[in-house]
């Protein structure tokens, strides 16, 4: 004797799709909730739950005429709703691919000039050992900081301004 498991909200979506689509009819709440527990077993309690889900993702349209809420969805809608995301969709990949050849074009451009070549590696070393040069110059200078007469006249100066 096994529990029987209920349904997954997923579920219970697409089988109350199934309730619009096979019958292309027009609900309000009180029909749907006798119809789905009997034909698609989604529990009566669960009934609204679904179908307002349904129609927060624009899956079902709702109106409401005078005091009731009529409940539609027909096949034409979601196949022109599949239509248009696969429109917006390969948009997008064709936008996508044309964003690629431009950078790729840019990528073939910065590389022109750019050849491995004895001169561009003879530069390359001179500019690395340019840099060392000026790297322990800044250290010198650092290291000799302190007799720069600037320095030590900044010094001396909030000294005398304090006293």
């Amino acid at each position: 004797m096994s529990k029987k498991k209920g349904l997954s909200l997923e579920e219970k979506r697409s089988r109350m799709m199934e309730i619009f689509f096979e019958t292309k009819d027009v609900f309000q709440l009180k029909d749907i909730e006798k119809i789905a527990p009997k034909s698609k077993g989604i529990t009566p309690m669960s009934v609204k739950e679904v179908l307002q889900s349904l129609v927060d993702d624009n899956m079902v349209d709702t109106e409401r005429v005078g005091t009731s809420n009529y409940y539609w969805a027909f096949p034409s809608k979601a196949l022109h709703a599949r239509k248009c995301r696969l429109e917006e969709l390969e948009r997008q990949h064709e936008d996508g691919n044309q964003r690629k050849k431009a950078l790729q074009q840019a990528v073939d451009k910065a590389k022109v000039g750019r050849e491995v070549n004895e001169e561009r590696e003879n530069l390359l070393k001179e500019l690395t050992a340019l840099k060392q040069q000026r790297d322990q110059l800044k250290a010198e200078l650092e290291k000799y900081k302190e007799c720069d007469p600037e320095v030590v006249e900044e010094i001396q100066s909030p000294a005398i301004s304090r006293e």
